[in-house]
């Protein structure tokens, strides 16, 4: 009897256990998507980083008004460059968050899962050479950085980075764009899906080339050796000379342009081209001053901004002095002449500054100008510094038209202007940086970082708040922006290290390649 009953508990605990194994498995069936992809094409993610690159706000508010391009006289989430004042606790994300969390963070996630596999080593090596452009834009802005452990947090578990010195940095980043660019083969994998040029190799190279001109340029007062042969090996590889290869972000309606949106937005009649910029494009008969600006005339506040107000015509052009605030402002606006400070001219919001426009990373008229100094230095042999000058200018000029139709500068006026502003001894250095800046306008960033690279052109600091700020002292620009809220008092151990080496963590800091 105790065997027959034992028996039937036995088979009735196996019945039980089995009937459990198959609910299970029907219950975790139910869990699983059967349509969702398990994993993800990593030449989505590089398109993802391609796609977040695009300059953010905190751009416009720190880095374009810093190279005195456009500023706002409003503080609060606009306080930036024409305050002097830091704005790091201000809600706008800065470029720091944007590149690390929608970047780094992609680039990175490419770089680990094409690595070994032969297949995609195009992607791979377009992913180095896009992380290294990346990252030459945050060690440019800030300074020293998390770099070799950068992106690291989902990968190896590293969520609190040590920084790197931006010397290292920067001799990683000339090592990364070398490799990487002589690594990519035509006869490989082509990345037809890929945003900025459709898996194009020779594109990429001349892309990968420009960067690496570029990144030899920042050395310029640091290591004169290595950047003098760094930019000859750019040079020798090929790099962007023609508009046809210029790398940059196409927008529409569904991916739009950062600072298009908050032009075109609820800020829209709080920026406004300064007073030097204009002055320089005006005084110089230049086209783009009308390919660029707007004004309207007689606007007494942001609703007469209206399209029949407004007047593109180069002579009508007022620029908005430098460090006046919304009250100071009046004054400066009525001394000139206008209804109200509405009245001055602005980069126009319908044509250049569109949600739609596109956002250029590396262009022909930049690369010019850069092989215009290098050639002017003795860098390179080839070609005469003049010609690269004028070649830089066309192209630049030649470019507009990508923005908007209504900035098109026909081939007469562009023509003019080069026959009328050559390349003149003695000042060529001064010449080739000017048009740079001028060249670099809404590329916030590179503007910044060649204005402290080349000290050019020549400007008056921003005398808002001077002498009696402790951060920007008179007489001074600020050289870097400073680290986040976030990293201080979560990477507290990290981030104080970088600063002990670096220097103090202030606007007035010089990163390692700024030297006076």
């Amino acid at each position: 009897m105790q065997l027959t009953m034992r028996k039937i508990l036995q088979s009735s605990l196996l019945l039980v256990m089995v009937l459990a194994a198959s609910c299970d498995k029907k219950i975790g069936d139910l869990n699983v998507n059967k349509t969702s992809a398990t994993t993800i094409d990593p030449a989505l993610l590089l398109n993802n980083a391609v796609i977040n690159a695009s300059y953010p706000v905190k751009a416009l508010i720190f880095d374009v008004g810093i190279v005195q391009q456009m500023i706002s006289p409003n503080g609060g989430v606009l306080a930036g460059a024409n305050f002097n004042q830091d704005s790091r606790d201000v809600t706008t994300p800065p470029i720091w968050a944007v590149y690390y969390q929608n970047v780094i963070k992609y680039t990175h996630d490419v770089i680990v899962s094409t690595k070994t596999n032969t297949a995609r080593s195009n992607l791979y090596h377009m992913a180095r050479i896009f992380q290294a452009y990346t990252y030459m834009i945050l060690t440019d802005e800030y300074g020293d950085i998390p770099y070799s452990q950068g992106g690291a947090g989902y990968s190896d578990l590293i969520f609190f980075p040590k920084y790197d010195a931006q010397q290292a940095i920067y001799t990683d980043i000339i090592k990364e764009l070398t490799e990487a660019t002589t690594g990519l083969n035509p006869a490989g994998t082509i990345e037809g899906s890929d945003v900025l040029y459709a898996g194009n190799i020779a594109k990429w190279k001349k892309f990968g080339y420009s960067l690496l001109l570029r990144a030899g340029m920042r050395l310029v007062k640091v290591d004169a050796t290595k950047a003098q042969a760094t930019v000859q090996a750019a040079f020798a590889g090929g790099v962007i000379t023609d508009n046809a290869d210029n790398g940059y972000m196409r927008h529409d309606a569904n991916y739009t342009q950062p600072m298009g949106g908050t032009l075109n937005g609820t800020e829209a009649a709080n920026f406004y081209l300064t007073k030097p910029f204009v002055d320089q494009l005006k005084n110089t008969s230049d086209p783009r001053l009308s390919a660029i600006a707007i004004r309207y005339v007689g606007a007494t506040s942001g609703n007469g901004q209206t399209v029949a107000a407004g007047n593109t015509t180069a002579g009508v052009q007022i620029g908005m002095p430098m460090g006046k605030d919304n009250g100071t402002v009046v004054a400066a606006a009525t001394a000139d002449g206008l209804a109200s400070f509405y009245d001055y001219s602005q980069a126009d919001r319908r044509r250049i500054a569109k949600v739609s426009s596109p956002v250029f990373y590396v262009t022909a008229a930049q690369t010019n100008l850069l092989l215009a100094e290098a050639r002017f230095r003795g860098w390179i042999a080839a070609g005469t510094a003049a010609q690269y000058f004028s070649d830089g200018i066309r192209a630049h000029m030649d470019q507009m038209v990508t923005y908007d139709p209504g900035c098109a500068i026909a081939a007469g006026p562009r023509d003019t202007y080069i026959t009328a502003n050559p390349l003149t001894g003695g000042t060529e250095l001064q010449q080739i940086n000017t048009q740079y800046w001028i060249a670099s306008f809404l590329n916030g960033p590179e503007a910044f970082a060649n204005f402290r690279r080349s000290g050019f052109p020549t400007l008056t600091p921003n005398p808002y708040g001077q002498p009696s700020n402790p951060d920007v002292p008179n007489g001074t620009f600020i050289r870097r922006l400073t680290y986040p809220t976030s990293e201080l008092s979560v990477n507290t151990t990290n981030v104080n290290e970088a600063i002990t080496r670096q220097g103090p963590d202030k606007l007035s800091t010089r990163v390692w390649w700024d030297k006076p």
